[in-house]
């Protein structure tokens, strides 16, 4: 354990070197948007060395997406909004909290107990607050690409029965959908269309639509 904290803090002291005014010029006129980007490539590289069961490249992009984290709190430091410290002890009190039947007395049959003791905790825990998600479809992350936000949506939506479905006209396998995926894409880009922008709207309509009747349905009380 005394490693490991050596280990964090001589981390925590290299990137404050880094931000500092005889640090790195590049790292010095970083900001949280200026690095967004970063994170979201260090992610899909991550998950390139997990695909590949590369142990040592997932180790170091394990390090990579670490340094987005710690060059975060660093940044908010710096301005008095939050430090590392404040991000591990958020993390672990948010742990705790919603592992009721691990650290707690609560009982759970499977998983899916243990999903739904999740959400009902996480709720109350954002009732009352800004961060209050009234709808049954909040809480979908708005920068997700386009295919991920549409599987987002339809699950929380299926979920709270907002989306009326019958049954499948004909059978189909994973392989035959992903070439109709693929020839959509390829039909949007000989269209000069960008399948990701096309399928971004129609989300947003689908959206607004599933909240209008998730409206209708709270106002008439059914």
């Amino acid at each position: 354990m005394l490693m490991r904290n050596r280990s964090i803090e001589g981390l925590l002291r290299v990137m404050a070197k880094l931000r500092s005014p005889n640090g790195c010029p590049w790292d010095r006129e970083q900001t949280h948007r200026t690095l967004r980007r970063h994170a979201i490539e260090e992610v899909y590289e991550l998950i390139d060395a997990i695909e590949a069961g590369d142990d040592h490249e997932m180790a170091e992009e394990l390090g990579d997406l670490l340094l987005q984290v710690v060059f975060h709190c660093q940044m908010a430091q710096e301005r008095g909004a939050f430090d590392f410290e404040q991000v591990c002890r958020l993390l672990v009190e948010k742990l705790v909290r919603r592992h009721p039947h691990v650290f707690g007395t609560t009982k759970v049959k499977d998983v899916d107990e243990v999903w739904a003791n999740w959400e009902k905790i996480k709720h109350a825990e954002k009732k009352g607050t800004r961060h209050e998600r009234p709808s049954a479809l909040d809480g979908i992350p708005k920068h997700l690409p386009a295919l991920l936000r549409a599987e987002k949506l339809l699950k929380k939506a299926r979920k709270a029965k907002l989306l009326r479905e019958g049954r499948a006209r004909r059978k189909s396998n994973k392989s035959n959908l992903g070439r109709r995926l693929f020839a959509l894409a390829r039909e949007a880009q000989r269209h000069g269309w960008s399948a990701e922008e096309l399928l971004s709207d129609e989300i947003k309509a689908r959206e607004r639509a599933l909240r209008k009747r998730e409206q209708d349905r709270a106002a008439s009380g059914c």
